[in-house]
């Protein structure tokens, strides 16, 4: 997926730039860029991340660039392609990174290739097209920046947040049309900055000010900001996922605080799947606020069987490798045999992918001694592969759980959509399957209905594609 922050300021802003994109880093363990202007150029640094941390990466870019004394930059954090990119066009020079997924990314290069002298594409890598050097030659199609921000935002489908720093010292932030990955506004003393997850701001002094509307687009200076095209609050359908999992706990998303979400998303288990346990835990680190959550609704106390090594194991969802995701979820929790050995366990979790980790957990709790293991999953049983912001990395929908265990029940012509009803009785075989193959004793599911609860953010519909099929 990848997060994207960027500063205009009236002094040095090296440090606010370097952390603020470090403090994205739960999105991406690929790549990882940072683009400063300094005297009206450009200096950029891009690297592999895929072994190192970020900060530990880009430590002597980033006194290197701080002796220029920059008043401008961005950065990111991407599981795809180098970024961001240093542009020369019509419109002048300026850097951009982009988030999101472009699922008609072959076309959108057709259309270039058409248009009269057509065009070249240089950034290349591991023969792909960069998908950011196709939005920015959709965007030097157009007069000005925010007429190709607009094209962009009408012709890619799939989502493309966009960060744009010209060699003026001006940012142009541009949210995906849908809204479906956030982007905020923030505010200190002689500087301004934009970012993808809110909690980049407090520790760099940055006091949260705006949530951009989906399509919305700003033009940022040190002095302030401006919007250059309003937002269309009807097409706003937020990733739920954001919330459910992606998200950084201290973050608030268009007005909903992501921990706050996940607790209640825990409660709402809680009355829809009770069962009675010795203790409610939570895969760390993000289904634990749902445990919570659950614990306080429940009456049942609140532990911790497993603990995350967090000093160097990343996220395991990232890696492509599918050995390598399931060696990080094994290396990277430590149990804790006292609270495992003859205890009934409640489990929160916030989401079943592939199962793999799960199955692998689940077995080792089972090992250590525990009696029985409950588990609650804080969404709906996903059904469909994500179009628009690429969640988790696998390659086609039967890498999804769900959908080889309904292919196995009912071949390969069954009605996905009849396993969308909790009280259907399609859904209840699925779940029982899911749970006798992952060695549960019990198996439930957070309800369509009881996501957009948790979200509570009445006048702002969000996604639930990978569960309904449906936008919003």
């Amino acid at each position: 997926m990848g997060g994207f922050f960027g500063v205009v300021a009236k002094q040095n802003c090296t440090s606010d730039v370097f952390f603020g994109t470090d403090y994205h880093s739960h999105l991406g363990t690929v790549r990882g860029g940072l683009a400063y202007l300094a005297e009206g150029r450009f200096h950029r640094a891009i690297h592999d991340i895929s072994n190192t941390q970020f900060r530990s990466k880009f430590d002597g870019d980033y006194r290197h660039f701080s002796k220029l004394e920059p008043v401008a930059g961005i950065g990111i954090i991407s599981d795809d392609f180098d970024q961001p990119l240093l542009i020369a066009s019509h419109l002048g020079i300026y850097t951009i990174a982009i988030v999101g997924v472009v699922t008609n990314l072959e076309e959108l290069v057709a259309e270039l290739y058409r248009r009269e002298g057509g065009t070249h594409l240089s950034e290349l890598g591991g023969g792909c097209i960069n998908a950011t050097e196709v939005i920015a030659s959709l965007i030097n199609s157009q007069a000005t920046f925010v007429d190709g921000l607009r094209y962009v935002q009408q012709r890619v489908e799939g989502s493309s947040s966009v960060l744009i720093l010209t060699n003026k010292g001006e940012i142009y932030a541009a949210r995906d049309r849908h809204g479906r990955t956030p982007v905020s506004l923030a505010r200190k003393e002689n500087a301004l900055a934009v970012a993808m997850e809110s909690c980049s701001f407090p520790n760099l002094g940055y006091t949260l000010e705006y949530h951009l509307g989906a399509g919305e687009i700003l033009r940022v200076t040190a002095d302030g900001y401006e919007t250059l095209s309003p937002a269309t609050p009807a097409d706003c359908t937020t990733c739920a996922f954001m919330w459910v999992y992606f998200g950084f706990p201290a973050s608030n998303i268009d007005g909903a605080n992501v921990e706050t979400v996940r607790y209640r998303s825990g409660q709402l288990l809680a009355h829809t799947a009770p069962v009675d346990a010795d203790l409610v835990a939570g895969i760390p680190d993000s289904g634990v606020a749902h445990a919570l959550g659950y614990a306080a609704e429940s009456k049942i106390r609140y532990a911790r069987p497993f603990i995350k090594y967090t000093p160097t194991w990343p996220r395991s969802f990232t890696p492509s490798n599918d050995d390598m995701r399931q060696r990080i979820a094994r290396m990277k929790l430590i149990p804790i045999p006292e609270l495992i050995n003859g205890k009934r366990i409640i489990f929160c979790d916030d989401s079943i992918v592939r199962g793999t980790q799960l199955r692998g957990q689940v077995a080792r709790l089972m090992a250590a001694g525990a009696r029985e293991i409950h588990m609650r999953i804080a969404c709906p049983p996903l059904l469909y592969r994500c179009k628009f912001i690429n969640f988790s990395r696998f390659t086609g929908k039967m890498d999804l759980m769900t959908r080889r265990v309904i292919r196995e029940l009912d071949g390969p012509d069954a009605d996905i959509a009849a396993y969308q009803d909790p009280d259907g009785t399609p859904y209840k075989r699925m779940v029982e399957t899911i749970r006798k193959e992952l060695g549960l004793t019990t198996l439930a599911f957070q309800r369509v209905e009881d996501v957009p609860r948790a979200i509570d953010l009445p006048d702002d519909p969000v996604c639930t594609y990978c569960w309904t099929c449906k936008k919003s």
